[in-house]
């Protein structure tokens, strides 16, 4: 077997340790996350997750900062794929639809992120705190261009504004059920409370 074969099944079984991760994460807390349940549902022997991460928090560490940086990821490709001189409402449209993809059917990266990073002891939270910041500098830099289109409720303090839309968008990883409601549904009806509730008269 060749270093480049050895590599890649090294490679994609880290991949898969990390995403099982994400799925302990997302349903039981970083309290409740047991490396014997990320061993079980990445299909290999507990041990050998030290193989790739010094410790239960190391693991967690990389699955947070994956979320993170793919829900990112897929609301400033979305953002860069829309048609020039749209304006500004309409691509945080675009942003809400991304962001609601990325949390509830992408993987469990984003919602495990989202969920967990509260739950983190401070000095784990320190570490993302950079991509928390730089995720949110998107969003305040589309809530900006609303405002400066003029299609912001001058009565509306910006900040606050975002805060509140990111809070009720986040929680959506907490209720929707695909069963009860279809995803496009749900994207709607979050589209059209933030065109409706930041609108300016």
């Amino acid at each position: 077997m060749t270093e480049t074969v050895r590599d890649t099944k090294s490679a994609r079984t880290r991949r898969r340790v990390v995403d099982a991760a994400a799925h302990v994460l997302l349903r039981r807390g970083y309290a409740g996350t047991r490396l014997s349940d990320v061993a079980e549902v990445a299909q290999v022997q507990a041990p050998a997750i030290y193989y790739y991460f010094s410790s239960r928090d190391e693991l967690i560490d990389e699955a947070v900062a994956v979320g993170l940086d793919r829900a990112q990821s897929l609301v400033t490709e979305a953002l860069a794929q829309a048609p020039a001189g749209l304006p500004a409402i309409d691509r945080l449209a675009i942003a809400v639809a991304a962001h609601l993809r990325t949390l509830l059917t992408h993987s469990d990266h984003a919602a495990a992120a989202v969920r967990t990073v509260p739950q983190l002891p401070e000095a784990m939270r320190e570490r993302h705190r950079q991509a928390q910041r730089d995720y949110l500098a998107v969003w305040r830099g589309l809530v900006a261009e609303v405002r400066d289109d003029g299609d912001l409720d001058p009565a509306l303090d910006p900040g606050t504004a975002l805060m509140v839309v990111l809070g009720a968008l986040n929680w959506t990883a907490e209720w929707w059920d695909p069963a009860r409601g279809s995803l496009e549904g749900v994207i709607d009806a979050a589209q059209r409370l933030v065109r409706d509730g930041l609108a300016a008269s």
